[in-house]
């Protein structure tokens, strides 16, 4: 009886030390991901999708808060200036210049680089007596890695009875 008990209380612990031992490794090859804040500093230009306007760049900054490897808050200001176009008479526009605030959502969905963001905010009219202040909303597909952040948007400015697709040239780095 004894010679079973042992043989029961060998077997027990070295069940018990393999299990332990599996979990330390399991988790020593799972990192950890650190949440952190990211900067970006970008340059958009962008063609409107109606007659208003021709053109438009302006720049940006994003701070980027990661939740996980996947996914992120965003906010986003800066300065976009639609260029002098003509609206559906015939007759010349005023530049329209408007800083945008904006907050979202970032979801890496591939590869940890390619991702679907969405935002939404206002943008304040600053420029040539424009005294408007618009919603707006922009989802966009992108592809980041540690330092390059390349993205195409659809941007739509309410107020502003104009909208565009946009492309987004970026440097950022973590804090």
């Amino acid at each position: 009886m004894k010679r079973l008990q042992f043989i029961c209380l060998a077997a027990f612990a070295f069940l018990s030390a393999n299990t332990t031992f599996a979990q330390e490794t399991t988790s020593e090859e799972i990192k950890n991901y650190d949440q952190g804040f990211r900067l970006g500093f970008g340059v958009n230009g962008g063609l409107p999708t109606d007659n208003a306007y021709d053109w438009s760049l302006g720049g940006d900054v994003r701070l980027q808060y990661d939740l996980s490897k996947r996914t992120s808050l965003t906010l986003t200001t800066g300065f976009t200036n639609l260029f002098m176009g003509k609206d559906d008479n015939g007759v010349d526009v005023d530049d329209l210049g408007f800083i945008p605030a904006k907050a979202g959502f970032k979801a890496f969905v591939w590869e940890d680089q390619f991702y679907v963001l969405g935002e939404v905010g206002a943008g304040f009219a600053v420029t040539n007596g424009y005294d408007n202040t618009t919603f707006l909303w922009a989802p966009g597909i992108g592809y980041a890695n540690k330092y390059i952040d390349i993205s195409v948007r659809y941007e739509d400015y309410n107020k502003f009875k104009t909208n565009q697709v946009a492309l987004r040239l970026a440097y950022g780095f973590d804090l």
